[in-house]
């Protein structure tokens, strides 16, 4: 009689497909590898036009828990004193000569070139996608994810995996008719110290703006204890006390 029941439990959880909890556990490491839960961060963002030229900006970024974002503009001066918020998939853009936030969206983009706010000011990747397929490469795993709500940027995601570090080489932002919209390529894996081992370089490029690209370099990513109130509309004019 245990035999039986133990033969009908492997028969009813063989019919679960394994992606259903094993690609959903890998998103959820590779988020956690990526950052830790409360952190802050320096970023240069830089964009490249076809003939060469470049723009950069340096941004400093707090982010707590899976949902809440924000970041000051450090240079060039014509944008210092800027800053960003997000919570959830609510975003806002706080310009000291105007004195109060607006409203931005996902698929603006706060510093031109082809990252735009969503990919800027980024959630964790379990918060906004569930996988809804695994293969297994070999050395990587690609993840197939779908946006939870239509909220989100991109409707789809494909996900390359690094198997031995469970972090991003590759993803492809697509549309939900499987359109690119660009793709974006983890690089430079660097010890930031404190047990944060990441790419340190994100590049992007995208089939429709041919000929840009756009690249960020990340420095001091480390754990912080960051106050619920950095991430409220009244504290954007003042994000720059927390440096």
């Amino acid at each position: 009689m245990v035999n039986v029941i133990t033969l009908l439990i492997v028969l009813v959880l063989g019919a679960v497909p394994a992606y259903a909890v094993d690609g959903n556990a890998i998103l959820a490491r590779v988020d956690k590898n990526l950052t830790p839960d409360s952190y802050e961060m320096y970023r240069k963002l830089v964009n490249v036009e076809p003939d060469g030229r470049k723009k950069e900006f340096i941004l400093f970024t707090v982010k707590k828990g899976s949902d809440k974002i924000a970041g000051l503009f450090i240079s060039p001066a014509s944008d210092k004193g800027r800053t960003t918020l997000r919570l959830g998939e609510n975003m806002w853009l706080y310009i000291p000569n105007v004195g109060k936030p607006v409203r931005i969206t996902s698929l603006q983009s706060v510093v031109g070139g082809v990252f735009n706010n969503a990919d800027i000011m980024r959630l964790d990747y379990a918060e906004e996608y569930d996988a809804v397929k695994l293969e297994d490469l070999g050395e990587e795993y690609l993840l197939h994810l779908k946006a939870k709500t239509r909220t989100v940027a991109y409707d789809r995601l494909r996900m390359w995996v690094d198997k031995e570090r469970t972090l991003p080489t590759k993803i492809e932002c697509r549309t939900e008719a499987d359109m690119l919209i660009k793709t974006l390529y983890f690089k430079q894996i660097k010890d930031f110290g404190g047990g944060i081992v990441r790419p340190a370089v994100i590049e992007t490029d995208s089939p429709l703006y041919r000929g840009y690209r756009s690249y960020m370099i990340f420095a001091g990513v480390k754990a912080r204890e960051v106050p619920d109130e950095a991430f409220t509309l009244n504290f954007m004019p003042r994000l720059e006390s927390l440096r």
